[in-house]
């Protein structure tokens, strides 16, 4: 038998025998490492334990407590939990299982609904799959032999995948584990029994592919770590979210709806919610004006010829909703570029303009399906803090980095961390192979430059540009997408802009789609829950509270009240006939950061005596310097 070369990650190489297995090899290699592998990836294709090598390859380990590894064990766990519902649903069909950030989900078809209470039965069988540790056997079968097998076995959902795949797929992949039989690329954990934590979680409903025309399946959501120490962190940190979910403290701090007479997917602000967002968004607009941003606004519908030219109509007329206007079509806007670019072609432009930065606090619409519809984090109205920068190529590196610092104060300033991914070319673009080269170039360059760490998200860039997406982290280290830079050299292409280079020639601008929040409902969701609601000062709608002990204190409360606006403080009056502990208690649970008691004290001194949100007091001050506190609080965004 022929001897092969592999190479592991530690450039080691070592000769072995074709025909070893992955396992085997990285075992010989290190034997330590071997026991946290789940899977391995060969020549940088992930690949089971149990591959048979039989030419020279770079094999890597993939670790259970890395992100793929994760993958890797939630999937192989889908596959258990659809063998446990199939067992205890007799009849069920199983449609697709992936995994998915934080678990794993499958859906079925089944005659029975599906309720939580169901749960502790599949889970009992799960574990006796789990104990009995069975092998994950990989098998490869004609693509004509999967549909006879999968017909047999009268799952429909699988015949259909088969069928759909491309023309020159001849060949599919199945697993097996006991009876149990799926359609499935891979790869998965070596067995079972290597299964050592997971919950189910929740049941909904989902539309076969997504699509509202299909039937409506059942989708079972579920978690699973590489130790019950993780999941159990994992279920606490799940609990805490239930408290932080910003669609109920939205309703108890009086900030927004989502109203079903309104429509799904439209967000009502009221007083409160709308003064938080008009604070962000002046935060925004001050920011912009000292970086250089223009100021501009197009309208909401633009003539269907002119989505059809920047390429939306081909690629993202699904999410575009349309109306009519004298017999022509016209497309709401889904995002504000296409008027940024009209206004920069409406005159001729030198070199010595560039960069132009165009700002414009946009609100769109995009047709959401219902499914994926989530409070304030997926509505079909937002407004995004949209700019796009149109610069020399040669300008590029520098408003990258720009946009990148920009990125990382407001990151700063609102309490965020955050990681960063770089997305290259999706499989449906535009444009030319060369300027996709140079856009992911530029960008991966002014990463490098500005020494950001990031990680390659292949495939999953922009129809018309790579882009860089920063995604922040909350108080519970969910990440969140918000900000974004995607380069692009096909729009201006497309609606032909240039201007006049330092030669007297005409050259082609390129453009920069970059924000900075995001949309900024969605941003207000995420600082809803990653501050539980507790605004910091200078962001909370309600600063104080002004509480008097008895109704002979009003007068001088209104005095301070009127000083309090007219300096600035957002104050509100809590002067009802109640005891003194029922307002402070009506205080906390509004989260308002100041409580200003007002007794006979404070009447005689002319002071107020502050306490603040978590108990603590501060005692007596007068008037001017609690302005002077808060004022100070909001200087200093705190």
């Amino acid at each position: 038998m022929m001897d092969i070369k592999v190479v592991f990650p530690d450039k080691n190489e070592r000769t072995f025998s074709a025909g070893i297995t992955t396992g085997e090899a990285i075992r010989n290699w290190q034997k330590d490492i071997f026991k946290s592998t789940v899977a391995v990836k060969v020549n940088g294709v992930s690949v089971d334990l149990s591959f048979i090598l039989k030419e020279d390859s770079t094999v890597e380990p993939i670790d259970i407590l890395s992100r793929n590894g994760l993958s890797v064990l939630r999937h192989s766990i889908s596959h258990v939990m659809a063998q446990a519902v199939q067992e205890v649903f007799k009849g069920a069909k199983v449609a697709i299982g992936p995994s998915i950030e934080d678990g794993f989900y499958y859906d079925f078809e089944c005659a029975e609904t599906f309720t939580m209470d169901d749960f502790e039965k599949i889970e009992k069988r799960m574990r006796e799959i789990v104990a009995a540790d069975y092998p994950f056997v990989r098998e490869e079968l004609t693509r004509e032999k999967a549909a006879e097998l999968f017909t047999q076995r009268g799952e429909d959902y699988k015949v259909e995948l088969i069928r759909d795949l491309p023309a020159e797929v001849t060949v599919v992949s199945l697993y097996k584990d006991g009876d149990y039989v799926d359609l499935c690329r891979g790869p998965h954990i070596p067995s079972t029994g290597k299964i050592k934590a997971f919950k189910l979680l929740s049941v909904a409903g989902a539309y076969w592919r997504g699509n509202e025309k299909n039937k409506m399946l059942q989708r079972i959501y579920g978690t699973g770590f590489a130790d019950k120490q993780a999941l159990t962190d994992y279920l606490n940190l799940l609990e805490e979210a239930k408290k932080r979910d910003h669609r109920r403290l939205g309703r108890e701090l009086d900030l927004f709806q989502i109203n079903d007479e309104a429509g799904a997917g439209l967000a009502i602000f009221h007083p409160k919610g709308m003064l938080l967002r008009y604070i962000i968004e002046e935060w925004e607009r001050k920011e912009h004006l000292k970086r250089g941003y223009d100021m501009v606004m197009g309208p909401q519908i633009l003539k269907v010829d002119l989505w059809k030219k920047s390429g939306h109509f081909d690629h993202y007329r699904d999410n575009m909703y349309f109306t009519e206007v004298d017999e022509q079509t016209y497309g709401i806007k889904p995002m504000n570029c296409l008027s940024h670019m009209l206004i920069y072609k409406s005159k001729i432009r030198s070199y010595r303009d560039l960069p132009l930065r165009y700002f414009e606090l946009g609100t769109v619409h995009r047709h959401e399906k219902t499914g994926v519809l989530h409070g304030l984090m997926r509505v079909r109205q937002f407004t995004q803090d949209d700019a796009h920068i149109l610069c020399m190529p040669q300008q590029l590196n520098a408003e990258i980095r720009a946009i990148a610092d920009f990125v990382n104060y407001a990151m700063g300033i609102f309490g965020f961390e955050y990681e960063v991914e770089l997305s290259t070319r999706p499989e449906h673009s535009i444009g030319s192979d060369a300027d996709w080269e140079l856009a992911t170039s530029a960008l991966e360059s002014a990463l490098k430059d500005n020494n950001i760490s990031y990680e390659v998200n292949e495939g999953d860039g922009a129809f018309y540009g790579p882009k860089i997406d920063f995604k922040l982290k909350d108080a519970l280290k969910r990440k969140w997408q918000c900000a974004t830079i995607q380069c692009d050299f096909t729009l201006p292409e497309r609606f032909d802009l240039s201007y006049i280079g330092a030669d007297g020639e005409k050259h082609r601008p390129v453009m920069l789609h970059r924000v900075i929040l995001g949309a900024i409902e969605r941003f207000m969701g995420v600082l809803i829950e990653h501050y539980a609601g507790a605004f910091p000062v200078w962001l909370a709608p309600t600063q104080c509270v002004l509480l008097t002990v008895t109704d002979k204190h009003i007068p001088y409360a209104q005095t301070v009240y009127a000083r309090l606006i007219d300096a600035g403080i957002r104050c509100e009056m809590y002067f009802d006939n109640e005891k003194l502990g029922y307002k402070i208690r009506q205080a906390q649970m509004q989260k308002i950061p100041y409580m200003l008691v007002i007794g006979d004290k404070e009447m005689e001194a002319e002071t107020v005596a502050p306490r603040i949100r978590d108990g603590q007091n501060l005692g007596a001050l007068p008037v001017e310097q609690f302005i002077a506190l808060v004022q100070e609080m909001c200087e200093k965004k705190k």
